[in-house]
Order: structure tokens, then sequence, then C-alpha cells
């Protein structure tokens, strides 16, 4: 793992190094509290939890993690740097996993940065800190989830925009596949296509965590998407080197 950790260490430190990390996770932090605190009305619910806050973390990664993502490989394709990467002496799954988890560690410390949140709800009453330590294992398995297609999507293309609107439309999908008007609309004409969607719905999964419940199926379910996109970086990177 030693080459992995160097590319991801190294991706890590190329986010800090260009404004790129800190537009997100100003963003991140002021989107997040705005809609907490007004749309989630936090103060009104009268509830010492975290849910107004987890309601919107992965609809505001569904369109800040493909931001994140557009530039792991098309910028690297761009510019021609790509073959350079990959002729250094390290496999070439050691490239994809070490970008993946330097974005994933990206995602880690902006979802640590709204710890405030945490120290106000302690603070306004006692919460269940183990519902809350749960709901955010969820949130950084849906960033993950997001972050591998993103990252798939980036493989596939040159241009960073067109990276940035497939990761969007893909993750949209996986997000959407659980809420009610496409299972309904499915039960209705294919049951069996209504239980697939409710199935491979990342924000189905997402809300059993959300609720503080961690399943292995669940965990399985995010691992295996993760490792499935991960594998198609890899494929779409190996057949695509030579553009």
């Amino acid at each position: 793992m030693g080459g992995t950790l160097a590319v991801a260490r190294r991706e890590l430190a190329g986010y800090f190094a260009t404004p790129v990390a800190y537009v997100f996770i100003v963003i991140f932090l002021m989107m997040a509290g705005a809609l907490t605190f007004t749309i989630g009305g936090f103060f009104q619910r009268g509830q010492a939890d975290l849910s107004p806050f987890f309601n919107f973390v992965p609809w505001l990664f569904l369109f800040l993690v493909p931001a994140l993502t557009m530039r792991l490989w098309a910028e690297e394709r761009r510019l021609g740097t790509i073959e350079l990467l990959l002729t250094l002496p390290l496999p070439q799954w050691q490239a994809v996993l070490g970008k993946f988890l330097a974005a994933w560690a990206f995602c880690a410390i902006a979802l640590a940065l709204t710890f405030p949140l945490v120290v106000t709800v302690n603070y306004l009453g006692r919460p269940d800190n183990g519902v809350i330590a749960a709901g955010y294992v969820g949130c950084l398995l849906v960033a993950g989830a997001y972050l591998a297609v993103g990252a798939a999507m980036s493989a596939m293309t040159k241009n960073q925009v067109i990276a940035f609107v497939l990761a969007v439309a893909v993750c949209f999908l996986f997000a959407a596949a659980g809420s009610p008007v496409v299972t309904e609309f499915l039960s209705q004409r294919v049951p069996v296509l209504a239980e697939l969607a409710r199935g491979i719905s990342l924000i189905e999964r997402f809300n059993i965590l959300q609720r503080g419940v961690i399943a292995l199926r669940d965990v399985v379910f995010f691992a295996s998407f993760i490792g499935f996109f991960l594998f198609v970086n890899a494929v779409v990177i190996d057949h695509r080197k030579a553009d």
C-alpha cells in the first residue's frame, strides 16, 4: 500500500495547493448550515438530533462531489500527465485507489469541520451520540459512492464539464432510485424493478444508517458499489491511457 498512500498524499496536498479545496469547504459549510437552520428548522423542531443536517448532506454532495472529481482524471488526460503517472513503478490500481482515497479523505475533513453542530446539539439537549456517529458514517459512505462514480466519469473524458454532468446524472440516478415517485411508478407497471430500485438506492441505504442502524448488508453494499466503480475507473484508464 506504500504506492497507494504516496499517490493519496500527493493528491491531497494538491487540493490544498489550489483554491479548490477552500472553495469546496466554504460552500459546503455555508450551504449545510443555511439549510439546517432555515429549511431544516433546527431550532423550531425542538429535538436534540442532527436529522435536519443529515437530510441535506447527500443532496449537497450530489453536486459538490462531482465538482471535486471532475478534474481527477480528465485534467491528467488533457495535460498529458497521465502518461507520467502510469509509468511510475506502481500498479495502475494503486494510482486509482490513491486518487480516490485522497478525495475521500478531503470529504472526511469537510464533514469533520461541521463539529460545531455536534457541540451545539449536545449543549441544547441530550442527543443519542451513537445515532449521530452513525449518521456521519452514512455521510462518509455516500460521499465515497459519489466519489467512485465521479472518478469513473472523469476517466471517460478529457472535458471536465462533461465529466461533471455525467457524474451528477449517474449519482442522481442512484440517489433518487428509491424515491416514492420512482418506486410507485415502477410498482404499478413492473413491480420487480420497483424492488430493484429500492435495493440500489443510495439514499434508502443512507436513511437506515441515519437512524443509527449500521447493518453489515448496508456496509457491504457501499463497499461493493465503490469497488465496482473503481474497477470501471481502472478499466477505462487502461483502455484510454493512450488517447
